[in-house]
């Protein structure tokens, strides 16, 4: 693991991982003190978040080189769209909010930005650009979430938001992401190589912004 691809993007975040797990958003949902409205304000921001991210795990299945890869990553799109219809749709209602009004929300300029980001690098990138792009949303989830079951929370609306992200079925899902992304590594030349650390740093450090956002339930300025 140490010699990886992927242990080698890794390295590079730390910080950014270590600060997305001191947010205070994380926290609270741990100990419970998350004010419930800036949860609210997240989960329908994530909704929004998903359909876009799914547009984006399919540009990547588009450039996929084998059949495998292009139908685990078209299989994960449809899977984001399932998560958003279902887990979403749920958390909204026992909310309080119309699943309808959350459908016709703005999306926060954080969102905005990142599902830009993640849209334009997957597009127009190279397929090892595009998983570069993609992973951190993959793998910070996992680990944010194996954290937050190892600290539980007194709120049983976090913990089932906890018990989705933290669970082995996902972590097998970031794990098969992982594999391909060790994989391509050894292929890449120095500028491809570069860019794909440049989106993996990018993404990450947009999923530490959208844990913020959520928190300051982020509005357009003007």
């Amino acid at each position: 693991m140490s010699d990886s691809f992927s242990a080698e993007l890794w390295q590079g975040v730390t910080g950014v991982y270590a600060a997305i797990v001191a947010h205070p958003f994380l926290t609270g949902l741990a100990d419970g003190s998350l004010p419930r409205d800036a949860f609210a304000f997240y989960v329908a921001q994530d909704a929004i978040y998903l359909h876009g991210y799914a547009q984006a795990l399919a540009a990547v299945a588009s450039r996929a080189p084998t059949p495998g890869q292009t139908e685990m990553f078209a299989r994960h799109a449809a899977d984001a769209i399932a998560v958003e219809k279902t887990l979403h749709g749920s958390l909204l209602a026992d909310l309080g909010i119309d699943p309808v009004a959350a459908g016709q929300a703005e999306p926060a300029p954080t969102n905005l930005a990142y599902v830009s980001y993640l849209l334009a690098a997957t597009s127009t990138g190279s397929y090892a650009e595009g998983v570069g792009a993609v992973l951190p949303c993959y793998w910070i989830y996992w680990e944010v979430g194996k954290e937050l079951v190892r600290r539980g929370s007194s709120d049983p609306r976090y913990q089932r938001w906890i018990d989705t992200y933290g669970g082995e079925e996902f972590g097998d899902v970031v794990q098969a992401v992982i594999d391909v992304t060790d994989e391509l590594g050894p292929g890449l030349g120095a500028a491809e190589r570069d860019r794909v650390h440049r989106h993996f740093r990018a993404t990450s450090r947009y999923e530490w912004m959208f844990w913020d956002m959520g928190y300051r339930k982020e509005t357009w300025p003007v």
